[in-house]
């Protein structure tokens, strides 16, 4: 974070590269439009861009009220999905000459381009503005591989002849990136890969691109796949009802998923006013969540392990590979603290739909549960695993 001297400097200057004003945050789109410019740093600069709200476009202070409400409004701009990959920021309150205003900070990505809705921004000067082809180009070189996460790094002995290209043009790249986007570049399927993050600069497809576009994920990843299993009991060693792999790229996984998932819901008519309802044991949004969560949040490197979903008859199991990350602890799982081990992975998650937003998938399964009169989730978290445990409807 840049000190009190350094703030009251930038605070003082004119609006450059490095320094935007927002009286308010009546106008979130371009307050994440200026997010996406810093992240996306194509001067080279290195240092983080700093948004000033609650200061006026002349430097004057706006007499903003600046509250823990607003600062949190702030805070969760990177989290709703609109901004991939999740950009690195810090939001603090201050007081310089005497103004109060909200201090955003926003880090150079090491994975650019960041785009906002699936458009590239960039600040050079006074201009924020859409990327071109060739700045955008330049954002893809300017990638730090080397420091990149697992699922953004290049899978070794794989060539883009493991991707399935027709099925990425017919199905993954209209549903990532707008019309219009498509429609105004001219872009080749090499590009386009490079550009979401599935085949780096030297044309290796990434982690990312083989679980999403790849003819065999498991031929790269032993352990990409989801183990189900039915138990008539309540103990691991009773009598297995239902036993099933689910395997293919990621967005296979899950649609076969949401399927089984739902067939092994039970339905039972309750009767106790004038209509009679149809009331499930589980909610299936809550499954849903939960076991998208595991898939996502997962490790993928250094471990054959599968997601592991055992239904019981008194209780779900769902088993994530890899203890919790970043600033996710043991302690604080579960209540609002969100990292990500895989962001290639949940930013196409989010743009394919099937993820709301960020960091909200446990909030809606609790939500859910509680709706439908189940007890809430149970968490039981190491630094190898993560088990979730979901009790039915009593």
């Amino acid at each position: 974070m840049l000190d009190d001297n350094q703030l009251l400097f930038r605070f003082r200057s004119g609006e450059v590269d490095l320094v935007e004003r927002k009286r308010n945050t009546s106008d979130k789109d371009k307050l994440r439009q200026a997010i996406c410019a810093f992240a996306n740093d194509l001067p080279g600069h290195a240092q983080p861009g700093t948004i000033f709200v609650g200061q006026e476009d002349d430097g004057s202070c706006a007499s903003l009220r600046i509250d823990d409400a607003l600062l949190l409004q702030l805070a969760h701009l990177k989290d709703d999905g609109k901004i991939q990959p999740i950009p690195s920021l810090t939001v603090s309150k201050r007081t310089l000459d005497g103004c109060e205003v909200a201090v955003v900070e926003v880090q150079p990505s090491l994975n650019t381009p960041v785009k906002l809705d699936g458009r590239p921004w960039i600040r050079v000067g006074p201009r924020r503005a859409v990327a071109t082809g060739e700045e955008e180009r330049r954002l893809i070189e300017k990638r730090r591989w080397g420091n990149l996460p697992i699922d953004a790094q290049p899978v070794d002995g794989s060539t883009i002849d493991d991707l399935d290209i027709a099925r990425f043009n017919l199905e993954l790249l209209p549903a990532l990136v707008p019309p219009d986007v498509l429609d105004s570049n001219d872009r080749n399927t090499d590009q386009q890969l490079r550009a979401l993050r599935l085949l780096n600069e030297r044309a290796i497809p990434t982690a990312s691109g083989v679980l999403f576009a790849g003819r065999n994920p498991l031929q790269w990843f032993n352990g990409a796949y989801v183990q189900f299993l039915r138990i008539a009991g309540t103990a691991l060693t009773d009598p297995v009802q239902n036993s099933r792999i689910i395997s293919g790229t990621l967005p296979d996984q899950i649609t076969q998923l949401d399927q089984l998932l739902s067939l092994n819901i039970e339905v039972r008519s309750e009767v106790g006013g004038p209509l009679r309802q149809d009331v499930p044991d589980y909610p299936i949004e809550a499954l849903r969540q939960i076991a998208r969560n595991a898939i996502v949040h997962r490790t993928y490197e250094g471990t054959h392990s599968p997601v592991r979903i055992t239904w019981y008859a008194d209780r779900i199991e769902v088993l994530s590979p890899g203890g919790p990350f970043g600033q996710v602890t043991a302690e604080n799982f579960g209540k609002g603290v969100t990292d990500y081990r895989n962001p290639t992975i949940a930013g196409l998650m989010v743009g394919l739909r099937f993820m709301e937003r960020f960091g909200v998938g446990i909030a809606i399964a609790q939500k859910s549960l509680r709706a439908n009169g189940n007890p809430p989730v149970e968490f039981e978290v190491n630094d190898q695993f993560v088990l979730v445990r979901i009790r039915p409807r009593s």
